[in-house]
């Protein structure tokens, strides 16, 4: 058997192919392992901490002197039949509005809340009841406008109806209360920031921008009501005193 020798020519091109493929396979090996670290580096980033915060309320008040009445005022009769309840009760009713015209009362500021007819019992000595006759009545609410004429209006009334009529009563109000709102919403917004610097003071951090901020119902306490107004002069005496808007918010900012 004849065994055969590479050529020196055939060795050197061996030699240099393997050579070749060596270096190539480092080149490729070579960014892979240089990646490998950054990943490893995104992976352990620290995350950023959230900034403290405070969360405050603020409560506002603003008052001012009412514009407007509002008068719950009716009539009330009682009859044998309930066709002459009803007969008596429209008789009253007309007076009333017949008077409120005269006193300069607008139809849009007059506006029905209740009519009612009902029969009336009477318990005889046996304990058995039996309808003697039957009551009618019905009920206005109404706006004054001038409300220094007020008592005027409620004596009016009363002149008008006699012993029909009925003052249930009066509520004072202002026709918009839209500006009052506007000033407590103000006075709540204030007291919310005061309240938020002073914690960022004692807690040694500074006040930042404001996160969020939220408003509650506004509220309207009291209304100046006097219910059951007695009516027995030509003009009755009224205290309207103030009306208060309150609004209240909730805020909450960051601290630095």
């Amino acid at each position: 058997m004849t065994i055969r020798r590479p050529s020196a020519a055939r060795t050197a091109r061996l030699l240099a192919a393997t050579a070749l493929l060596g270096g190539l396979l480092a080149g490729t090996a070579a960014p892979a392992l240089a990646a490998a670290p950054e990943r490893v580096a995104l992976r352990g980033a620290v995350r950023t901490e959230a900034p403290a915060t405070v969360t405050v309320s603020g409560n506002g008040r603003a008052a001012a002197a009412p514009d407007l009445a509002i008068l719950s005022v009716g009539v009330e009769v009682t009859r044998k039949t309930a066709k002459e309840a009803m007969a008596a009760q429209n008789t009253a009713a007309e007076a009333l509005l017949g008077v409120l015209d005269k006193q300069g009362v607008a139809e849009r500021d007059i506006r029905t809340d209740s009519l009612s007819l009902s029969p009336v019992y009477t318990q005889n000595a046996q304990g058995e009841s039996k309808v003697t006759g039957y009551q009618a009545g019905q009920s206005f609410s109404v706006k004054v406008r001038d409300i220094d004429r007020t008592g005027q209006v409620i004596g009016a009334v009363n002149d008008a109806t006699g012993d029909a009529g009925r003052i249930n009563g009066v509520v004072f109000d202002v026709a918009d209360p839209s500006a009052l709102r506007v000033k407590a919403r103000e006075a709540a917004y204030r007291d919310a920031y005061d309240k938020a610097a002073q914690h960022a003071r004692l807690s040694g951090h500074r006040l930042g921008r404001l996160v969020s901020l939220s408003e509650g119902e506004s509220v309207r306490p009291g209304l100046g009501a006097a219910p059951g107004v007695p009516a027995d002069e030509a003009s009755v005496p009224l205290a309207p005193g103030e009306i208060e808007e309150q609004v209240t918010v909730s805020a909450v900012f960051e601290l630095l």
